[in-house]
């Protein structure tokens, strides 16, 4: 399918997943960031993953829209929001960057602070808002991930087997691209199916929902965001978290860690929350009975963890 109509199509689906939810596109100074606004009270941002868009909170948004304003954003790169030009040091994916474009899309809709929640790549660009806005997150949830720069330091032949495809995808262009055009479809079902568990858990992902996430892998421009969203974690990233431990750069406000208890961190990591104790001393959470893709699989248990943590408030 040509790469604008299925960009289209997914924002159809967007609006049949999220009943009562507005669909908005959010000016930043880089571009449009597609969203769904809906709910009311204290405001919320909900950040997605690889290989994902905003769709993957269409479970959940709504629990949570009953005590907040939901605000579910695709990153720049994915689903319909821009996508920035590939640069040779990678800062335009850098999470440092997509933290700014989620800032100011929640400033155009006049929210100047508010909660963030994450899941994988969404995770990483809200830690990295905390760190670098913290004058704008007042509480941040961070769904199975640890910092980017441990995952680097503590990788081992655990996490090499376990998660080849943090070294794969951030291999010099065009090397991933072409190898992931040549069978797409076959990466997207051993890899993001088989490997991490995408759409195991039944009755949680309904077909249109994982044809709008495998049609990506179809779409040259999604397969590069990707890779460079990786180029970026392995080196710009990186480095941006080396020099904020360099620093002694804390988060400064509460932190809720929830992890999948079938996905890789326990497999790579003894203590999940020791690790984010070293960024942020005000953090608690557990892991979750599911695969890495815990908010589909489990939505009532996410979202009853996320407004917990944020009624506390």
């Amino acid at each position: 399918m040509e790469p604008t109509r299925a960009r289209q199509d997914e924002s159809r689906l967007a609006e049949t997943l999220f009943p009562g939810f507005e669909a908005r596109e959010l000016p930043t100074a880089r571009g449009a960031v597609r969203a769904v606004v809906g709910g009311d009270g204290p405001p919320l941002l909900l950040l997605h993953g690889f290989p994902q868009s905003l769709l993957m909170w269409h479970a959940a948004a709504g629990l949570l829209a009953a005590r907040h304003t939901v605000v579910a954003c695709d990153l720049p790169g994915y689903g319909a929001s821009f996508r920035p030009g590939p640069a040779p040091d990678h800062a335009a994916h850098g999470k440092r960057a997509m933290a700014l474009d989620q800032v100011e899309a929640m400033a155009a809709l006049g929210f100047e602070r508010f909660a963030v929640a994450g899941h994988d790549r969404g995770g990483r660009v809200a830690y990295r808002m905390a760190l670098d806005h913290p004058d704008r997150v007042t509480r941040l949830a961070v769904l199975d991930i640890v910092p980017t720069g441990e995952v680097w330091r503590r990788a081992d032949a655990t996490f090499a087997h376990g998660y080849w495809h943090w070294a794969f995808l951030a291999l010099p262009s065009p090397l991933p691209e072409r190898l992931i055009a040549g069978d797409p479809q076959a990466f997207f079902d051993l890899h993001v199916c088989a490997g991490m568990g995408l759409g195991a858990q039944d009755g949680r992902y309904p077909p249109a929902l994982l044809d709008a996430y495998r049609r990506a892998f179809d779409d040259p421009g999604a397969v590069q965001a990707m890779c460079e969203d990786y180029r970026a974690g392995a080196t710009v990233d990186r480095a941006d978290d080396e020099a904020d431990r360099a620093a002694g750069r804390w988060i400064a406000c509460p932190v809720l860690a929830l992890w999948a208890a079938r996905g890789g961190l326990p497999r790579f990591y003894s203590d999940v929350l020791e690790i984010w104790r070293t960024w942020a001393p005000d953090v608690h959470g557990r892991a979750v009975d599911a695969t890495h893709f815990l908010v589909e699989d489990r939505p009532q248990e996410t979202a009853a963890e996320l407004l917990a943590f944020l009624r506390a408030a």
